[in-house]
């Protein structure tokens, strides 16, 4: 185990820093524990890349990223079991090898498993990515281990946690066995595919739509299983396509002294990288991830039920168009669906969700950013839920109204932490307890 102390945490993006007294670099479960019994507060990171201030912010820190090994499969139960520092994109490729896969994958693949999963990351047309564990094993306040496995009837409060019921240590995954994916891209009249949507959840075994602000469409990507060895006509479109990010950040530049210029901006990138289609075949991993961000943002995500999407969306799309507002948002708003389930503090506990991505190009200015506000203010209003680990400003008052398990998961937490160990000063604020910190900005 390494130690560094009196050192300076930075996020991915620079926007959220604080100074650590004492860092760990662990590399077992052991260590793992000897440095949560032995520390007053503590909190744990991976790479960093959530845009909430969840990860740091106390005096003692643990980084997660060096305890990332691949422990085993069990090729009967076709599972995989690994440590909570493993990247996300090295566990999809060792389940890749071995002809399986989780179908639910976020949009990109350089966090770590025990961020992904303490914040609730999901893919689209299918469950969170916790809804695929079945055993994993806790780091306790005390230092203690407690295994808690699919048919524990805590397992729905611990699959998404925000870290503060204890620390994950080691997941085990239940896979499925792979498939190849067709898939079609393409643009669409706002009016088209939003009436397509029902449809098209019970047609396609993928759905993802970029919705493109103030130009009126959208870009659909839909996916069918396929037999592998079926030939399709591939069509990555134009090669310069794979300059959109670095076109959005020169037309991006100025557009938080200059709001208005957005709008010009998205017309530009929707002719520009929106416009034709495309066609490809792969896995569900290979086809449909976005395997790293080119440049960093900031993000908001919020999710509502699918049943009243299609007012909420109408009511953003006409309070965003108006040239009054200052809430010019930057391409593309991501759309995904995510299927009821039962854990307590899941975007689609109990409903059948769509999530509405909302990202800030220019991260260093994010705070001016209007954009985060209107959506907040809109899906707050019909029930939404925010992204755990991304941008929000509701607290204990709304979220006690949105989250039905809200007060049951808060007294879980007061009973296997007491002295608040695993709360930062962000969350002491968001579940609303009144203990100071020694926390150092």
């Amino acid at each position: 185990m390494k130690q560094e102390n009196n050192g300076l945490w930075v996020s991915w993006n620079e926007n959220i820093t604080y100074n650590y007294k004492s860092l760990y670099k662990i590399t077992s479960e052991k260590e793992l524990q000897e440095v949560v019994c032995n520390s007053e507060k503590v909190r744990f990171f991976g790479t960093k890349q959530s845009s909430a201030d969840i990860a740091s912010g106390i005096e003692t820190l643990i980084d997660i990223t060096t305890y990332n090994e691949i422990i085993s499969f069990n090729d009967s139960e076709r599972t995989i079991s690994v440590q909570s520092g493993v990247i996300l994109g090295d566990l999809l490729e060792a389940i890749e090898s071995k002809g399986w896969c989780i179908p639910c994958l976020p949009d990109i693949n350089t966090i770590t498993i025990g961020g992904a999963l303490a914040t609730g990351t999901h893919g689209t047309s299918g469950k969170l990515l916790s809804e695929y564990i079945s055993k994993c094993r806790i780091v306790l306040a005390d230092g203690t281990i407690k295994e808690i496995t699919k048919d524990d009837e805590l397992i729905d409060a611990f699959k998404v946690s925000l870290g503060v019921l204890g620390v994950m240590s080691v997941i085990t995954f239940q896979c499925e066995p792979i498939y190849t994916l067709h898939v079609k891209e393409g643009p669409e009249d706002d009016q088209l595919w939003l009436s397509k949507i029902g449809e098209r959840l019970k047609k396609h075994d993928f759905l993802r739509i970029l919705w493109l602000p103030h130009t009126d469409k959208g870009y659909v990507i839909t996916g069918d299983k396929i037999d592998p060895e079926n030939a399709v006509q591939e069509n990555m479109g134009p090669k310069y396509l794979k300059h959109r990010r670095a076109a959005s950040k020169i037309l991006y530049k100025y557009t938080h002294i200059f709001p208005w210029f957005t709008a010009i901006a998205n017309k530009l990138l929707y002719r520009g990288f929106f416009s034709t289609t495309k066609e490809h075949k792969g896995s569900l991993y290979q086809a449909t991830v976005t395997k790293s961000r080119g440049s960093t943002i900031e993000l908001a995500e919020w999710t509502i039920g699918l049943d009243i999407f299609p007012t909420v969306f109408q009511e953003l799309k006409t309070e965003i168009n108006k040239w009054s507002n200052k809430s010019f948002i930057h391409i593309p708003m991501d759309v995904r669906f995510v299927y009821k389930d039962t854990s307590w503090l899941s975007y689609a506990y109990g409903k059948d969700t769509v999530t509405m991505g909302c990202v800030s190009r220019n991260a260093a200015t994010a705070d001016t950013y209007e954009a985060f506000k209107s959506i907040e203010k809109i899906f707050l209003k019909y029930g939404g839920r925010p992204h755990w680990g991304k941008r929000f400003t509701a607290k204990d008052a709304e979220l006690s109204k949105v989250y039905e398990k809200w007060e049951d998961f808060k007294l879980l937490r007061k009973k296997l932490d007491p002295t608040n160990k695993f709360l930062n000063p962000y969350l002491l604020e968001l579940l609303n307890e009144k203990e100071t910190t020694n926390a150092i900005t």
